[in-house]
C-alpha cells in the first residue's frame, strides 16, 4: 500500500513539519567520503548501537524495567520520560493496563533489545559509544501530533496499551530497514561475524515489527479520536516517516484496501532498506536531509569513536 511522491510531501505540509528541521536540527557537514573498509563496520555497529540503546529505553520504560539498561552499558539517568511516568519506568509498574498477553511481549522485547545493546557492545569493546540523551516525552508528543495533522496532542505512548502499540510501531519498521540497508555495508568476512551478527539482530527486529503491526490490525477500526481509528494513525505515522526519510515512497500500513498488510515488503516479498541518513531523519524528525540532533535524540546521537562522525556511512 503506497502513496505517490506528491501526495507524501502534501501531507508533509500540512503537518507543518517542513520547518521542523530548522527547530529541531543542529545541523551537520555531511560530505561524501570514501569509507575506510577497516573502521566501516565499526562505524556502522556505533551508529546501530545508538537506535538499539533508544528501542531498549523505549521498552525496559514500557514494562517498568528502565533501571535494566544501565546494567548493560547504557544510561537510564539521560532518559527523558513524561513526569507522571518517571516512578512507574523504574519500579515494575509500566505502562498501566497492560493485557497479560501484551505485558508478555513487551517484557521479551525489552529482554531483546537490552540484549542488542549488550552484544553490540561485546563486538565494539572499547570502541563502544556512551547512551546519548533520549527523549520519549517530548520528541513522541512531536512526532503524533504530525502525524495525525493536530487531532492528537500531547501523544503519550506510556498511558495506555493501545497508545504504547502506536508508540513502538513508530520504531520497528525502520529497526528492520535500518539494518536490511547496512547489510551492503558490512565487510562479509565470516572471522569476525559481523554480517552474521547483523542478519540475526535484523531477524529478531522483523519478528518484533510482525508482532506490533499484528496486535494493531486485530484493533484496526478502534476510534483513537471521533475522527480516527487505528488504522488510519497507523497510515499516519507509515506518511510521516515516508515524509522524512527522503527516500522513495516506500513505507506502508497494515491494510491494503480490504486485506491486511502485516508483511511490510516490495512487489517480490523483500524488505525494503534504508539507508544510515533516511533513519537518521526519522530519530530526529527531521525533513533537511543534514540535521544531527532533534527528535528523538535532542542532543544527537554519540560520536563515533572511531572516526568521530558518521559522514562515512551518512552519505551513502
Amino acid at each position: 500500500m503506497t502513496q505517490t511522491t506528491s501526495t507524501r510531501r502534501k501531507f508533509l505540509g500540512m503537518t507543518g513539519l517542513m520547518g521542523a528541521g530548522a527547530v529541531l536540527s543542529g545541523c551537520t557537514n555531511i560530505m561524501a567520503a570514501t569509507p575506510n573498509k577497516k573502521n566501516l563496520d565499526a562505524t556502522i555497529f556505533n551508529f546501530a548501537l545508538n537506535l538499539e540503546y533508544l528501542e531498549a529505553a523505549f521498552y525496559l520504560a514500557a514494562t517498568g524495567r528502565l533501571g535494566e539498561l544501565d546494567a548493560v552499558g547504557g544510561d537510564s539517568s539521560k532518559v527523558i520520560l513524561p513526569d507522571n511516568f518517571k516512578t512507574a519506568a523504574k519500579d515494575g509498574t509500566g505502562v498501566p493496563g497492560l493485557s497479560a498477553a501484551v505485558k508478555a511481549y513487551a517484557n521479551e522485547t525489552a529482554t531483546d533489545e537490552k540484549n542488542h545493546v549488550a552484544v553490540i557492545r561485546a563486538v565494539l569493546k572499547t570502541a563502544a559509544v556512551s547512551q546519548p540523551v533520549i527523549d520519549l516525552g517530548p520528541a513522541f508528543q512531536a512526532a503524533g501530533n504530525a502525524a495525525s495533522g493536530g487531532a492528537i496532542t500531547g501523544f503519550d505512548p506510556f498511558a495506555n496499551e493501545l497508545f504504547f502499540l502506536h508508540g513502538a510501531f513508530i520504531f520497528e519498521d525502520v529497526g528492520v530497514s535500518a539494518y536490511k540497508g547496512a547489510a551492503r555495508l558490512l565487510v562479509d568476512d565470516s572471522a569476525n561475524g559481523n554480517l552474521e551478527n547483523a542478519a540475526g539482530i535484523l531477524a529478531v527486529e522483523a519478528y518484533h515489527a510482525g508482532m506490533i503491526r499484528t496486535l494493531l490490525y486485530q484493533q484496526k477500526d478502534v476510534a483513537v479520536t471521533s475522527s480516527l481509528k487505528v488504522s488510519d494513525v497507523v497510515q499516519a505515522i507509515s506518511n510521516l516517516r515516508d515524509a522524512v526519510d527522503g527516500s522513495s515512497d516506500d513505507d506502508q500500513g497494515i491494510v491494503d484496501g480490504t486485506k491486511s498488510n502485516i508483511v511490510l515488503a516490495d512487489t517480490n516479498s523483500i524488505a525494503y532498506s534504508r539507508t544510515p541518513r533516511n533513519v537518521a531523519n526519522i530519530v530526529f524528525l527531521d525533513t533537511t536531509g543534514k540535521a544531527g540532533k532533534g527528535g528523538f535524540f535532542p542532543n544527537g546521537i554519540s560520536g563515533n569513536a572511531v572516526t568521530g562522525d558518521y559522514s562515512s556511512i551518512l552519505s551513502l
